[in-house]
């Protein structure tokens, strides 16, 4: 039957507070919902892929001439899709030109990169102050303390050092707490993403005839990876931790996690379960490692660890920290970084704080205030019911989730609360979903499990452009 308004409200108040900080995170499932069916799934991919081909054909050609010299004509694996991906030639605030001349809402800003939008004023001014002084110097300088002392401050760490993407700030991170540790094992969650260094590609996302006991999952690796001894666990599942401690502490050096897993959707922490890491990580002796690569301001003014109320050993920070610019960090305690101070963990690197990425910092520091992310976050949570709404009013097997200012619809009609969970979704509908928005000027990133972002770019007119795209794609799957 349908449910009223109060039911449904007084359904998703419930959900909410099954999760960690409820008043911090966001998953709402429908009460009711029904199966979609598969062949008009199918029509509309033909129907969508169909129309891209006919509205890109200055993409398919630059995609064949990048091919030459670029391999799969992208400058990144990711970038890349069948049968050629939208070739962009500028941008600015909210929207993106391709070489079609199309105008496109972007909604994926560099997975957080852009939080501040493209060709923000105040990056751009700062960048161009940088210009007047020098590009690099390779040695200390005022401006890289300054940057340092905003990023210890913002995100209440100790020390913290920078490097120049996710995976150099995630493989130095390991590397001090091995050091510290005097242990070489790293354990991960399963289908989490750490960047391109060997141990993280380990499990990233596992075939799931390989991957073993969704309990003990078995850790998947390619041939080309020369990872050390890595260990793998399923996320949201304390027990299992646990148990992999007993075994194998004495082993393990780190364990690193997202907070809120960002690279398979939005997975949210059970309630309890990031606070029982800490603690078990305390108990036996092993280090506690946030990736905020994704989250970092993304997830509120002073990241995901301060807003969720756990504290790691170290951190790692990219992409909304440095206004566009190539920029990551790693941090934290000051017992921890001790470890590069002796040389121990000896940390390098040419293109550490030079000027541009600084004024990056700079510009972001002062953009990102407490009231500016929160009403970022306003716009979210907006979309977020909005979307809900839809779901609910079409039946859709279907749930959303959000997290700071980013949210997501996930084919689902359970909250996904791990690997095997997400393996589970409807990536059917996932695809067409992404398509049709894309045929009608919205890019999210293409691989169908990562999520929108509100930028401070983006305002009333976009969210709305967003929300009736929604609704556009579920009257048609009802069709």
């Amino acid at each position: 039957k349908r449910v009223s308004k109060a039911e449904t409200f007084a359904v998703q108040v419930l959900q909410m507070l099954t999760q960690s900080n409820h008043k911090q995170t966001y998953r709402f499932v429908p009460t009711t919902s029904v199966p979609v069916d598969p062949q008009r799934v199918e029509a509309i991919l033909k129907q969508e892929w169909e129309l891209f081909t006919k509205s890109t054909g200055k993409s398919a050609e630059e995609s064949c001439r990048s091919f030459k010299s670029l391999p799969l004509g992208v400058t990144s694996s990711f970038q890349h899709w069948d049968p050629y991906p939208i070739s962009i030639v500028s941008a600015k605030g909210a929207y993106m030109t391709d070489v079609d001349g199309r105008q496109l809402l972007d909604l994926s800003m560099g997975f957080g990169a852009m939080f501040a939008g493209h060709l923000n004023p105040t990056v751009v001014e700062e960048i161009q102050g940088a210009l007047t002084t020098g590009m690099l110097f390779v040695t200390p300088s005022p401006t890289s303390t300054d940057a340092a002392e905003m990023i210890c401050k913002r995100f209440e760490i100790d020390q913290v050092r920078f490097t120049n993407s996710g995976t150099e700030s995630t493989m130095y991170a390991v590397r001090v707490a091995r050091s510290a540790s005097d242990k070489m094992g790293i354990l991960k969650v399963e289908g989490g993403y750490h960047g391109s260094y060997d141990p993280f590609v380990v499990s990233a996302k596992p075939p799931l005839d390989k991957a073993g006991d969704p309990e003990e999952p078995t850790a998947v690796m390619d041939s080309n990876l020369v990872p050390g001894d890595i260990y793998v666990v399923p996320y949201n599942n304390a027990p299992a931790l646990e148990a992999m401690f007993e075994k194998n502490a004495s082993k393990i050096a780190c364990f690193i996690v997202e907070p809120v897993l960002e690279n398979l959707a939005i997975i949210l922490p059970d309630a309890g379960y990031l606070e029982r890491v800490r603690e078990l990580c305390d108990e036996y002796n092993v280090i506690l490692i946030f990736d905020e690569v994704k989250t970092g301001l993304t997830a509120g003014a002073h990241g995901a660890s301060v807003r969720l109320g756990v504290e790691p050993d170290l951190i790692t920070l990219a992409k909304s920290i440095g206004g566009g610019v190539p920029l990551a960090a790693f941090g934290g305690k000051k017992k921890y970084m001790d470890f590069v101070t002796n040389g121990k963990m000896a940390h390098f690197g040419t293109f550490n704080g030079n000027p541009l990425a600084m004024a990056g910092v700079r510009a972001i520091d002062r953009l990102c205030s407490d009231q500016a992310l929160a009403d970022a976050e306003a716009l979210n949570q907006q979309a977020l019911d909005r979307i809900s709404e839809i779901i609910d009013e079409y039946q859709l097997p279907a749930h959303t989730v959000g997290f700071g200012v980013k949210g997501c619809v996930t084919w689902s009609t359970t909250p996904v609360r791990n690997y095997r969970d997400y393996k589970a979704t409807d990536f059917g509908i996932a695809e067409a979903h992404w398509l049709f928005a894309l045929n009608r000027g919205i890019i999210t990133p293409p691989g169908l499990d990562e999520q929108w972002l509100i930028s401070l770019a983006h305002g009333q007119t976009e969210i709305d452009l967003l929300v009736e795209d929604f609704r556009d794609f579920a009257k048609a799957l009802r069709a």
